[in-house]
């Protein structure tokens, strides 16, 4: 705990001065004020960049604050000219400011932005737009900038996302923990629930507009998500008319079809939009050695090798509507429809058993597991507003259900290796389903509207269920024969009610101060239940959730903040499931119906700033998490290695996050930073073949580079690279990941065409995890061949023209269940 606080202190003394040095000085001033043209509203966190006259590099810039207010410094007196920009606007060109003194405020007043889509057709924006926005309690990622995704899903783009990191097998993790809540257009969907790898694969990543990191959600958020809420916002429009919208890809590992279509007339609007990605010549192999130390001391080993192959399907479909009752009543609604078929196979499988250097036993599989799935979200939401300007009722409903197929079949050869003697296969039919009521009042108070007050009220009621079950055939063609022992067939329902009510109040004071203290109640209730033999007792609970965030804006417009909270994290169907995942017969994993939730205390430390053209964000966090769900292994007859889970755990980390966004001049840009904490983690068992500890430090980094050239031409490049991770019981290896493409846009923006190639510089990636425990010591090398070269192709058809009536879109946010991430039966799978 010591080295902890020594390094949190550290941190802060890097950046505290960077925020206090902010104050002491009071140098010449730009001041100015980013508005809406047509609305009059203030255009929060727009960005200005300061040129000195004749020169295209800027000099000095700053990020405007919720309110559109911006301050510039760090220049000298002379000439110069101001350009102002933020998503969906026109770039403003203000010139010939003069500055005449190195004191004082030059007040450009209030600054009215066009919207861009009022001249959708006439005006070519000249620069980059930012990729980044920091505010107060978010960092934004505007994926629909960066076209090194087209053709791709979500989790290329979250690959791109600051604070976030993405394995090879699509396992997201924020600031090194999988525990987080992944929501779409700020709803959950019944897939992420199961599986948050599932649900990005589904999501085009040609429908992303921005990607919201939320590491300090407020009381309005649900208590789940020890790291905290990822929101991605798909692209909505508010134009009147008809369009139409085609893009495709075809690629050496997968090919993209997408058709999505839009109309608005009047109060009315619809879209209508389906995508389906194929993924195939995914290729692969793995080694697996472990050795197995018994009570008297001998060593037995076993290696394990196999070459992959995994073939998917994806599809996603969605029809919604929204209308304008009048002029302060809004109804929406959606009916969103996924699929997922996967298919994966291990050939030569190949077990070998070695006592004291002699091979003893020696087995040839070959696996076959489907997972198949299909979800739908169902939402019916209802908006108020009101004369006054901020207040607003909303009542936001969901129906969600995802069913989900996952079964293996395993095959062993005779000894001759060539014909099959038994076969055993493992069913395991499941469903979510989730129903969802929330009501939620926003009052703004005070007479210039500067403080907020929020409450509300939710109930989610959520019935998952497991049917499985193991049958066992002799030879290639006998018939399957049913095994009757109920940890092995069984069906398991689990059903979870979580009503909530939430308090939060937003004030800002002494001008320059916001304060945003908030309280969060949970009351949960569990009834789980098997139809043979065994019960699962579990006990009510309460949760009592603050959270308190605080920021103070420079006078240079700068921005420190600091937050606090704490967090709960309930296990989701895959750590509670009893099915036995035995596709490697000799590694098994099952769920615990008898999980509690883990707790999580929360503290960030934050610095933003604007210097000559760059952004620069800084963050420091510690987070500490109490009955933490661990894997806990044994080794049962026969060297099996048996793994389920436990709240055993202790998970303390403290780090740090860089990153920056550079301008360097109008044709080209980067964006990049790294993460990099150190973890501790301990089990707090006794036992010493059971007990755990393990500590490192973890760093990861990316960045992305942007060049435009002549005839409306870009040039794009993308690299992420994370080092090793630090595991309870050993480490899992790190990975890099790069990519280069070129992309040109038609004629008036209406389409584009774009080629790429990713991680084109090695045939495979070589990924190498290590377990270490009393009793088992395992190595194992995973290798996927990952070289891609893709084809991209979007065109749109239809005009569309800007409504004037602003809309409001309100949706439920669930954020409440721990998914398997980067752990879990899922990665066991991976490690075979």
């Amino acid at each position: 705990m010591k080295k902890l606080l020594n390094l949190f202190i550290l941190i802060f003394v890097l950046t505290a001065p960077m925020a206090l040095a902010q104050e002491e000085d009071q140098p010449a001033r730009i001041v100015g004020v980013a508005m809406d043209a047509k609305t009059g509203e203030p255009v929060g966190y727009a960005t200005a960049a300061l040129y000195k006259k004749g020169a295209d590099l800027s000099l000095a810039g700053a990020v405007a604050d919720g309110e559109g207010k911006f301050f510039i410094t760090g220049f000298e007196p002379g000439e110069y000219k101001l350009e102002l920009t933020f998503l969906g606007y026109e770039t403003l060109v203000v010139d010939n400011i003069k500055i005449t003194s190195t004191k004082g405020d030059t007040n450009l007043g209030n600054l009215q932005m066009s919207d861009e889509g009022l001249a959708l057709e006439e005006v070519t924006v000249q620069g980059q737009r930012e990729l980044i926005e920091e505010r107060v309690d978010r960092t934004i990622y505007k994926a629909e900038n960066d076209r090194t995704t087209a053709g791709g899903d979500a989790t290329d783009v979250l690959r791109r996302v600051p604070m976030l990191s993405v394995d090879l097998e699509g396992n997201v993790s924020m600031r090194g923990s999988s525990n987080i809540t992944v929501l779409i257009d700020n709803r959950p969907s019944a897939i992420a629930a199961s599986s948050i790898t599932d649900a990005l694969r589904q999501i085009p990543a040609d429908e992303i507009k921005e990607v919201e990191v939320i590491t300090s959600p407020s009381a309005r958020f649900d208590a789940e998500g020890t790291s905290g809420v990822i929101n991605i916002v798909t692209k909505k429009n508010n134009l009147q008319g008809m369009t139409l919208s085609v893009n495709s890809g075809v690629g050496l590992r997968g090919s993209n079809l997408g058709l999505n279509g839009s109309a608005r007339k009047g109060k009315f609007g619809f879209s209508l939009g389906g995508f389906g990605r194929s993924g195939y010549n995914i290729l692969g192999s793995f080694d697996n050695q472990q050795q197995l130390i018994d009570p008297n001391g001998n060593r037995s080993t076993i290696a394990q090798s196999a070459d992959t192959e995994r073939r998917d399907l994806f599809g996603r479909y969605n029809f919604g509507v929204d209308y304008e009752i009048d002029k302060f009543n809004f109804i929406t609604g959606a009916v969103n429809f996924g699929i997922r078929n996967s298919r994966n196979w291990q050939n030569d499988f190949l077990t070998q058993t070695f006592v004291n250097d002699d091979l003893v036993r020696s087995a040839l599989r070959e696996t076959n597991t489907r997972d198949e799935s299909n979800s739908i979200d169902v939402s019916l939401n209802y908006t108020k507003t009101f004369e006054k300007k901020g207040k607003e009722v909303s009542l936001l409903t969901l129906y969600s259900r995802n069913n989900r197929e996952n079964s293996f079949v395993n095959s062993l050869f005779n000894d001759d290796l060539e014909t099959i003697d038994s076969r055993l296969r493992n069913d395991n039919p499941s469903r979510n389903e989730e129903f969802t009521v929330q009501l939620d009042f926003v009052n703004p108070l005070g007479e210039k509207g500067d403080q907020i007050l929020e409450y509300g009220a939710k109930n989610i009621l959520r019935k998952a269920y497991s049917d499985f079950a193991y049958f066992q055939a002799e030879g290639a063609d006998g018939p399957y024969v049913e095994l009757l022992d109920p940890t092995l067939s069984n069906e398991f329902s689990y059903d979870q009610n979580v009503t909530a009510g939430y308090l939060s109040y937003t004030f800002t004071f002494l001008e320059n101060y916001t304060l945003k203290p908030g309280v969060r109640y949970e009351y949960t209730t569990i009834a789980a239940d098997f139809k043979t033999e065994r019960e699962a007792d579990i006990p009510s609970y309460g949760t009592l959730v603050p959270s308190f965030n605080a920021s103070r804006r420079l006078k240079n417009g700068n921005l420190i903040k600091a937050a606090y909270n704490r967090r709960i994290q309930r296990p989701s169907l895959r750590f509670l499931n009893p099915n036995i995942e035995a596709s490697n017969p000799l590694q098994i994993s099952q769920g615990n119906p008898l999980l509690d939730p883990e707790m999580t205390d929360n503290y960030e430390l934050g610095y933003s700033t604007f210097i000559k053209g760059t952004m620069l964000n800084f963050t420091g966090f510690y987070r500490n998490t109490t009955g933490s769900i661990q894997a806990v292994r044994n080794v049962l007859e026969d060297g099996i290695i048996s793994t389920t889970f436990e709240n055993i755990g202790q998970e303390q980390a403290i780090g740090t996050n860089i990153f920056a966004n550079i301008n360097i001049n109008n044709k080209f840009s980067l964006n990049g930073g790294f993460d990099l904490y150190y973890a501790i983690l301990d089990n707090g068992l006794t036992d010493p073949l059971f007990a755990a500890q393990n500590e490192g430090w973890v760093v990861s980094g990316r960045m992305f580079g942007n060049y435009t050239l002549p005839k409306n031409w870009q040039v794009q490049l993308f690299t992420f690279a994370r080092g090793r991770r630090v595991q309870l019981q050993g480490t899992s290896g790190g990975f890099a990941a790069y990519g280069l493409s070129m992309n040109k846009q038609f004629k008036e923006k209406r389409g584009s065409i774009g080629f790429g190639v990713e991680n084109f510089l090695a045939k495979e990636f070589i990924i190498r995890n290590e377990t270490v425990t009393p009793t088992i010591i395992q190595n194992s090398t995973n290798a996927i061949r990952n070289m891609n070269f893709k084809i991209n192709f979007s065109y749109r058809i239809g005009k569309l023209s800007m409504d004037d009536r602003p809309r409001k879109r309100r949706s439920v946010t669930n954020d409440d269940l721990k998914e398997g991430g980067g752990g879990g039966m899922e990665n066991m799978q991976n490690n075979r």
